[in-house]
């Protein structure tokens, strides 16, 4: 037990010292809005329970905000239909949270702003220095290096998470 205790210490410090350059400035008011009850994108939503897209559905629709999965296969989770891209979202859709693999990232960075969205989450793990870059150029509203899961009145191993972040002086209050 302490072996897997310690593993998850060292997998959390190496999330947030991770010597990347970027220019991120997360702010409450900005993680607020995505945590409000308007509609919210996501994309990398999927019907695997054990991928992180789908945990992120599943708590944040169990929380009561209203999501918009994007996936590019058809179909729907939970009786949701996907939106196969982001280029395909209603014009009233403001917010995005990208939980995509990494080379996605900068797909679907390009995709939201060439929508004229400006509200842009990209989770922690997905981001890149190119995607960073595309949102600050552009003036996005930008949350990076943050879990959503954190601000989100997290039970479990996000309360943990959260709790690691708020010691090492990560967590936005």
């Amino acid at each position: 037990m302490q072996y897997i205790v310690l593993k998850i210490f060292k997998y959390l410090l190496l999330l947030h010292f991770k010597p990347i350059k970027m220019n991120i400035m997360n702010t409450r008011s900005i993680i607020d809005l995505f945590l409000d009850d308007e509609a919210l994108a996501i994309a990398g939503v999927s019907r695997n329970p054990k991928k992180f897209g789908n945990i992120v559905f599943q708590t944040l629709k169990n929380k009561g905000i209203k999501i918009v999965p994007i996936n590019p296969n058809s179909g729907e989770i939970e009786g949701i239909p996907f939106v196969n891209s982001i280029s395909a979202l209603d014009s009233g859709i403001q917010k995005l949270l990208i939980v995509t693999n990494k080379k996605d990232t900068l797909k679907a960075t390009e995709e939201a702003i060439a929508k004229g969205i400006k509200n842009i989450w990209i989770q922690n793990g997905c981001e890149t220095a190119e995607a960073i870059h595309l949102a600050n150029t552009y003036n996005v509203n930008l949350i990076s290096k943050a879990c959503i899961l954190m601000y989100a009145n997290p039970k479990g191993f996000h309360k943990f998470h959260q709790r690691v972040t708020k010691l090492f002086g990560g967590y936005v209050q």
